[in-house]
C-alpha cells in the first residue's frame, strides 16, 4: 500500500509517516517547506519527499492520501486529489483507523502541557518495560523520536484541540477514543478557528463523550473551565490532582523550583521525585502522568522513580548552551500562561541571577493579538524582555512594550535583536527564548555573537 501525505514536515504529519513506515507501508510525502531536521528524520526511514505541492508528486497515484490540516481549498494537490477521486483522510483519522484500533490509547488533552505530560507518560510506560508506542508533539530527550508503533496494548497520543482537516472541523482528539484521557487544563486559545472559550469547551466534551465507562478521566481538582465541561455529562469515573488541599492525587512538600516533590495517593505517600525540571506546571504534569500511567497497571512507585530519570523535551525548557557563562534556554511558550510559568520555574532556579527574556509572538492566536493585555504581566519575572516585532504581526506592540516598562524594548530584525542582546548579556545571566516556531535561527546567531 503506498501512502503519500500532505504537509508531512509537521510534527504531528510527520509522525503518521514514521508510523504507517513502520507499519510497512510505502509512504511519500510532500510540504511547503522541506528542510532538516524533519527532511533528515523522513527520508533516513526511507520517505520520499517532495518540495512544495505539485501534483506530479501524487504520480502514480497513491493508494491512499493523507491530508494535514494546513492545507486548504485551492491548494493545487488538494484540487488535483478532489478532481481525480483519489482516497483521502486526514492524520488524525488514519491514526485511529490504522494504529489505534484494538490497542489502549492514554490521551493526554489541555491547553498548556499536552507534550511535556504525553512524553512523561510515555516514559513511565517505558521505564515498566510496555514498550508503548506514541505520537507526541515533541521529541521528548529519553527517546530522541516523536513517534513509533511500539507494542500492544498501549499507545500514548497528544490529543490536541486543533481543528482536523479542511474537510473536517472537528478536534483532532475526537477521533481517537481513548481509554485513559487527561484533561490537563483549558484556557481560551487558537482564536483563528475557536470564536470563545465555550466553542473549544464543546469540542473536549465530545471527547469526553469518547471515553467508555471502564476508562479513567484525570482532571485537575480546580479548573473552572473544565468542571463546565464535565458538569455537561460523564460517563467515566474521574479522579482529581492538585499540588495542595484535597484530592485523589496530590504533590506536596515541594521545593520552591519544583525539582522535588512528594507524591500522596488518597493520603498515602508514593514516594518522592527528584529530578531536573522546573517549575509548577511540571510538578501538576508529573502528578496527572503518574494518575494515567497506573490506570494502565503501572505501580506509583514505579512512575516516580521512572519521573526520576526523565530528562525533558526538546523546545521545553532545553538548556541550548553556556557561552561565556551566559546560559541559554529554548523554550516553546507562547501562551501568557505558559509564558509566565517558565519564567517563574526558571525564577526559583536562578534565584537572583538576571533573566533576559526573548519573545517571538508566532502563534496564529498571539498574532491576532488576542492575549495582548495578558502578555505584559506574564512577563513580569523577567529583567529585560526583548519583544521581536515579525511583519506578519497584525497588531502594535508597543503597548506591551509600554505596559512592561522601561526594562522592555521592541526589534524588528533578526540582527538588531542578536546585537543587543549581546550587547546587554553579562556572564552569569539566564537568555530565556521563547516562541513556538524556529525565531529565524536566532538561537545559534546569538551563541556565535556570544562567542566573539
Amino acid at each position: 500500500m503506498h501512502i503519500h501525505i500532505l504537509g508531512i514536515c509537521g510534527t504531528f504529519m510527520g509522525g503518521i509517516a514514521v508510523l504507517a513506515r513502520e507499519m510497512g507501508y510505502t509512504v511519500s510525502g510532500s510540504d511547503a517547506n522541506v528542510y532538516p531536521p524533519m527532511s533528515t528524520q523522513l527520508e533516513q526511514a526511507g520517505i520520499k519527499l517532495g518540495q512544495g505541492y505539485d501534483p506530479a508528486h501524487l504520480e502514480p497515484a497513491p493508494d491512499l492520501v493523507v491530508i494535514g490540516n494546513a492545507l486548504s481549498r485551492g491548494n493545487e494537490a488538494v484540487e488535483y486529489v478532489l478532481n481525480r477521486g483519489l482516497p483521502y483522510t486526514s492524520g488524525p483519522a488514519f491514526l485511529a483507523d490504522y494504529v489505534l484500533k484494538e490497542r489502549w490509547a492514554l490521551a493526554v488533552a489541555g491547553t498548556h502541557g499536552k507534550t511535556t505530560t504525553s512524553s512523561m507518560l510515555a516514559w513511565i510506560l517505558e521505564y515498566a518495560g510496555l514498550t508503548p508506542g506514541f505520537l507526541i508533539g515533541g521529541v521528548p530527550s529519553n527517546f530522541d523520536i516523536s513517534a513509533r508503533l511500539g507494542d500492544a496494548p498501549f499507545f500514548v497520543v497528544e490529543a490536541d484541540e486543533y481543528d482536523t482537516a479542511f474537510f473536517d472541523k472537528r478536534s483532532k482528539f475526537v477521533h481517537y477514543r481513548p481509554r485513559t484521557v487527561i484533561l490537563n487544563n483549558l484556557e481560551f486559545d487558537h482564536a483563528d478557528i475557536f470564536a470563545d472559550l465555550a466553542a473549544i469547551q464543546r469540542q473536549f466534551h465530545h471527547l469526553v463523550r469518547t471515553v467508555p465507562g471502564n476508562g479513567l478521566i484525570i482532571a485537575p481538582r480546580d479548573d473552572v473551565a473544565l468542571d463546565e465541561v464535565l458538569a455537561q455529562g460523564c460517563w467515566t469515573p474521574l479522579e482529581r490532582f492538585a499540588l495542595s488541599g484535597d484530592a485523589d492525587w496530590t504533590a506536596r512538600d515541594i521545593a520552591p523550583d519544583g525539582g522535588r516533590f512528594a507524591v500522596y495517593w488518597q493520603e498515602q505517600l508514593q514516594g518522592v521525585v527528584e529530578w531536573p525540571l522546573i517549575g509548577m506546571h511540571n510538578v501538576h504534569n508529573a502528578i496527572a502522568a503518574i494518575a494515567s500511567a497506573r490506570h494502565a497497571g503501572v505501580p506509583s512507585s514505579h512512575g516516580i522513580a521512572a519521573l526520576s530519570q526523565f530528562r525533558g523535551v526538546k523546545r521545553r525548557m532545553e538548556q541550548r548552551a553556556t557561552v561565556n557563562d551566559i546560559a541559554i534556554y529554548d523554550d516553546f511558550a507562547h501562551h501568557p500562561t505558559a509564558i509566565a510559568t517558565t519564567l517563574a520555574g526558571l525564577r526559583h532556579r536562578v534565584g537572583a541571577a538576571r533573566i533576559i527574556a526573548l519573545l517571538e509572538p508566532r502563534s496564529n492566536t498571539m498574532r491576532m493579538g488576542v492575549h495582548s493585555e495578558q502578555l505584559a504581566p506574564s512577563l513580569a519575572e523577567a529583567d529585560a524582555v526583548f519583544l521581536y516585532d515579525p511583519p506578519d504581526l497584525h497588531w502594535d506592540l508597543s503597548a506591551v512594550v509600554a505596559a512592561v516598562g522601561a526594562k522592555a524594548r521592541l526589534a524588528k530584525n533578526i540582527e538588531e535583536l542578536v546585537a543587543a542582546v549581546t550587547a546587554l548579556a553579562r556572564p552569569g545571566d539566564h537568555v530565556l527564548i521563547m516562541s513556538n516556531g524556529a525565531f529565524g535561527g536566532i538561537h545559534d546567531k546569538l551563541m556565535e555573537a556570544l562567542k566573539k
